[in-house]
């Protein structure tokens, strides 16, 4: 399987429109070592031809534009892109869809039926789109025997793995959390056995996550903020990072502890919000996850597992 990562940062990408956090201000200012991100998805394929995208960020325009293959011009109008999984239902997950609304085909779109509400009521996003392209909806399940190969797709299987979150805030049910408000994913390349697990958003190891972590060749996890009080003790926000759903990398129980036993050959952090020092390119923090042999996803990061 080829891995392509579109966009590696948290929503609002780095930097962030509106923020002066040390790092988007020394960005801007050239005085820190770091690179521009855009808000998270990755697209993958056994063929170099055909490809599945996950997730819509609103910079998806931008990705395509940065990703040549994405379009191959074999027809007046053309994409690569075969088949769309959502993971959840967020702003910075989704809207990207509008930008697709010129497909001379209905949207091939595999998520949760939660997932699927959301897009259908608190944010209409499905409903708008049958105005213009169409969506083509097919429901993925939480049961325990739910892998599917998305349609356009070879030798590439997919598993959703429901992980405990809150549905969006503009949710009908944000406040009454239901399997499928997020999900992680298990890629199993079926030619060669090779597994990806894929999780942007993950705030917590439950015990029926753990056996597909230390299945995995390649481990894509949660990279969101380095401490757990982050955005407080920079005054941005009084949330801390588990409270929205995100394990941070430090601390006893963090993602460094969690990933440091499993066997995959290939870690990475992606999602990564704008207020992480990992973003410093000649950070202590950064130089802890080299040690620690863990890598941090970029824009345009690619590689084969």
């Amino acid at each position: 399987m080829r891995v392509r990562v579109l966009g590696s940062a948290a929503g609002g990408g780095f930097p962030q429109w509106n923020c002066n956090c040390p790092n988007c201000d020394g960005y801007r200012k050239g005085t820190i070592n770091a690179t521009r991100r855009t808000q998270s998805s990755i697209a993958v394929s056994s063929n170099d031809v055909d490809w599945l995208l996950f997730n819509t960020s609103p910079d998806i325009l931008t990705q395509i534009q940065e990703f040549p293959e994405a379009q191959p011009a074999r027809s007046i109008r053309d994409t690569a892109f075969k088949s769309i999984v959502l993971l959840d239902a967020q702003i910075d997950h989704t809207t990207g869809l509008f930008m697709l609304r010129e497909s001379k085909t209905p949207l091939n779109i595999y998520c949760t039926d939660m997932v699927y509400e959301d897009l259908t009521t608190g944010n209409p996003i499905f409903k708008i789109l049958e105005h213009y392209c169409g969506v083509n909806w097919h429901q993925i399940h939480t049961n325990e025997d739910n892998s599917f190969q998305p349609q356009g797709i070879e030798n590439i299987r997919v598993k959703a793995i429901p992980l405990s979150s809150k549905a969006p805030p503009y949710s009908p049910h944000r406040h009454d959390p239901h399997e499928g408000d997020n999900l992680g994913i298990l890629l199993e390349d079926i030619s060669n056995g090779k597994k990806i697990f894929y999780a942007p958003g993950l705030g917590q190891i439950e015990p029926h996550i753990k056996p597909y972590m230390e299945a995995a060749d390649c481990l894509m996890v949660d990279g969101t903020c380095w401490t757990n009080d982050e955005m407080k003790s920079l005054g941005i926000a009084n949330k801390m990072s588990l409270d929205m759903g995100h394990l941070p990398q430090s601390g006893p129980g963090g993602m460094i502890e969690v990933l440091r036993p499993l066997p995959a050959q290939k870690k990475i952090l992606i999602h990564i919000n704008n207020t992480n020092p990992i973003l410093q390119e000649d950070s202590e923090q950064r130089q802890k996850l080299t040690e620690e042999k863990i890598d941090v996803a970029y824009d345009g990061m690619d590689f084969v597992v």
